[in-house]
């Protein structure tokens, strides 16, 4: 039951690893948790192929997302309510847009959408927008709020201060993806002094600030992010992991085009492999749709989808190089896929280059690619000033876009041909093997 103000008649809590509790007040709110479209987010991981390397992160999108609700649901509640910079009609919008951010992520998310050319943020809006229990829900509050809520969610909503909620250089999800991560995967990276950043966060015109006294935990904050990245995120384990996803995916969608006869027919990919992806569609795959076809596709005929399904399935991972991406190794590895091919083992789905980059921290420069709302500093004397100029550490970081880059193959099936083969023997020299 809800009082006249959309507020519930008991506040409604969730236990919580990260936050302890998450707090839900809102009818709104609590009616959207409840929608199937949001509870799908249960059935897809917050990391991925992560949990190959780390055992613990079995954590979901449906996790994080509440999580970055109730990050925007202090600062809106606690830290804003009542100054005059901030606007209370925007409370709703805010708090609805942190937690559906993330809707449309499909499984295995970054990897899904590498090999269908697909955007979940798309999908998100879709989701918002179109003919779904999670519109019906947004449309109690006004027939012209859900639109308000993608366009938060596409930056592109008329109050650039909510954006930045959910969407800048220190915004909620970046500081509840740190943490929870760092939670689920055991490490001590992705932790850093919020409650600190949430006392000294200020609402500003088209974006929330943060105080000289805080420029510290900011700092911190910052750098947790930068070892995250390199320790977590780009560990080349879970990167091996996703080479053999992707390649799966690639090798069922190129069966289809071939009119390969699947014991178990793909039914749920037709779409995609197709290119017109239905919403409805859509939403019924998560990752136990994905797995249940690779345990099928391991007794495929096809000897190619077979065994990638057995590695990713039983962690029969590929193994890596160094690789530096210069026109000699460009040469080397021209070389390698002619001998991959000599030797009978397709280059294409086993001789893999994959790059990783990030860029820690950046201010915005006019005509790149990308523009990056800088993290603004409110000074004693009330004058706002860009981080980097009056931090060192984060100075010394800013604009250092980082990129590795290694070469993935299958070890065993290099090792397991024949000794007189002059092919493997120039494979081991060229990858470096005998070390």
């Amino acid at each position: 039951m809800a009082n006249r103000n959309g507020k519930l008649s008991e506040e409604k809590v969730f236990k919580d690893p990260v936050h302890r509790y998450i707090h839900v007040r809102d009818k709104l709110i609590w009616d959207l948790i409840g929608t199937p479209e949001f509870q799908r987010l249960r059935r897809v991981r917050q990391l991925g192929t992560t949990y190959l390397t780390f055992h613990g992160a079995e954590h979901s999108r449906l996790n994080h997302s509440l999580g970055v609700y109730e990050i925007v649901r202090r600062m809106v509640d606690d830290v804003f309510k009542g100054r005059p910079e901030w606007n209370e009609e925007e409370r709703l919008v805010s708090l609805c847009a942190a937690l559906l951010h993330d809707l449309g992520h499909g499984p295995f998310s970054h990897s899904f959408e590498k090999v269908f050319h697909m955007d979940h943020e798309d999908f998100t809006r879709r989701i918002i927008l179109e003919d779904t229990e999670v519109n019906r829900v947004l449309k109690t509050e006004g027939k012209d709020f859900p639109k308000k809520v993608a366009e938060v969610i596409a930056k592109t909503y008329s109050n650039k201060q909510v954006v930045s909620l959910i969407s800048s250089q220190i915004d909620a999800d970046r500081m509840d993806y740190l943490q929870r991560d760092a939670y689920y995967t055991g490490v001590s990276y992705g932790h850093f002094d919020m409650e600190r950043i949430l006392r000294v966060m200020r609402p500003r015109e088209d974006q929330v600030v943060i105080k000289y006294s805080g420029m510290h935990a900011v700092e911190d904050y910052i750098m947790s992010r930068y070892q995250m990245y390199w320790q977590v995120y780009f560990h080349p384990v879970t990167r091996s992991a996703e080479v053999i996803l992707t390649k799966i995916l690639h090798r069922a969608k190129q069966l289809h085009e071939e009119n390969y006869t699947f014991k178990q027919e793909p039914v749920h990919f037709y779409s995609l492999f197709n290119g017109e992806v239905i919403l409805k569609d859509y939403l019924k795959m998560d990752e136990s749709v994905i797995l249940f076809y690779f345990q099928a596709w391991e007794e495929e005929e096809d000897p190619i989808l077979s065994d990638l399904c057995s590695r990713f399935l039983h962690r029969n991972l590929f193994k890596y190089v160094e690789f530096n991406p210069s026109n000699e190794q460009m040469m080397k590895l021209l070389e390698l896929k002619a001998l991959f091919k000599k030797a009978g083992i397709d280059p294409e789905y086993y001789l893999v280059l994959d790059s990783s980059s990030d860029l820690p921290y950046d201010f915005y420069r006019p005509g790149e690619e990308e523009e990056r709302l800088p993290i603004h500093l409110l000074m004693p004397n009330g004058e706002i000033r860009e981080l980097s100029r009056q931090s060192e550490i984060v100075d010394a970081i800013s604009g250092k876009r980082r990129t590795d880059h290694k070469l993935y193959f299958p070890l065993d099936l290099i090792e397991d041909l024949s000794v007189k083969r002059t092919a493997k023997k120039k494979i081991i020299e060229l990858l470096n093997l005998h070390k």
